[in-house]
């Protein structure tokens, strides 16, 4: 399987950084935002986790919800950065972005 996410910084941390991600649940979805292709980069650098982020559509009514998990869970896994959460609109989110075992799940194999 290809990476889920681009990643730029350490490669000791993104481990513990994509765990903390794969935590983080749709509440529309239920599923979490790694599978669904939500997460479109990540960046670590000077003591900042910056993550890149979109939402199925631009009227997602959880997307605040979703970006402060995003904060809370990478505080926790990674304590000595501080994240920054970017929505991002382009590219568009797709089902295509989904990991096969996430289009399975809502069954759209």
């Amino acid at each position: 399987m290809t990476d889920p996410f681009a990643y730029d910084g350490d490669p000791a941390l993104r481990p513990a950084i994509q765990a903390a991600l794969e935590r983080v649940i749709d509440p529309e979805m239920a599923l979490d935002i790694v599978a669904l292709g939500l997460v479109y980069g990540v960046a670590v650098s000077a003591g900042r986790v910056h993550v890149r982020l979109t939402m199925t559509s631009a009227a997602c009514p959880v997307g605040e919800l979703i970006v402060e998990d995003v904060e809370r869970e990478l505080r926790a896994a990674v304590p000595a950065a501080e994240p920054t959460v970017e929505l991002v609109w382009e590219p568009p989110w797709s089902p295509e972005r989904m990991t096969p075992s996430a289009r399975a799940a809502m069954g759209w194999d």
